[in-house]
């Protein structure tokens, strides 16, 4: 059975990375991604997932990502600040705290894969189904889901990036204090 998402989702593919062990690709492959090799194709009014930018994700973008799609930036995290910086298409978010639960960097705060960020920012935005068919071709991807589940359901809670923003510092500070 074919699996569908609801959301229009774009990955920008920089060719950086092990195509075999790349989430980006694998979701063009099972067609729940269009995969973009050329950054000006970047839909104009998407929301694009961006760790540089200053302004956090937010249950406020729901209706641009419902509207224009939403765009991860799959490239290698050695070159990702290049990447990130030429980014100037779309509207430019960039995700909370968050642990990684793929493979290659488990329990690292932030460096999450393409897949996890896209369906984090589907969770926080409200279409949770999506966010878990994403992760549901994945050996790892319920795992992501549960790992962060308390942070991803407070996130989805918050009206707009200024509240996330404040999540985020009680969650890490919190954090700090175990």
């Amino acid at each position: 059975m074919r699996k569908q998402v609801e959301s229009k989702i774009f990955v920008y593919h920089a060719s950086q990375c092990d195509p075999k062990k790349c989430t980006g690709i694998r979701l063009g492959r099972w067609h729940l991604a269009k995969i973009i090799k050329d950054l000006r194709r970047v839909p104009r009014a998407s929301v694009v997932l961006n760790p540089v930018s200053r302004t956090a994700f937010s249950n406020e973008d729901r209706e641009k990502v419902e509207k224009h799609g939403l765009v991860a930036l799959d490239c290698s995290w050695k070159q990702a600040e290049d990447v990130f910086r030429a980014s100037k298409h779309g509207t430019q978010r960039a995700l909370p705290y968050l642990l990684a639960a793929n493979p290659i960097n488990t329990y690292k705060p932030i460096k999450l894969s393409t897949a996890e960020a896209i369906a984090a920012a589907l969770w926080i935005a409200g279409f949770q189904k999506d966010a878990e068919t994403i992760m549901s071709i994945f050996k790892w991807g319920s795992a992501f889901i549960t790992l962060n589940r308390e942070l991803l359901d407070a996130y989805a809670s918050c009206k707009n990036s200024t509240e996330v923003v404040q999540v985020q510092s009680e969650i890490m500070e919190s954090q700090s204090r175990e």
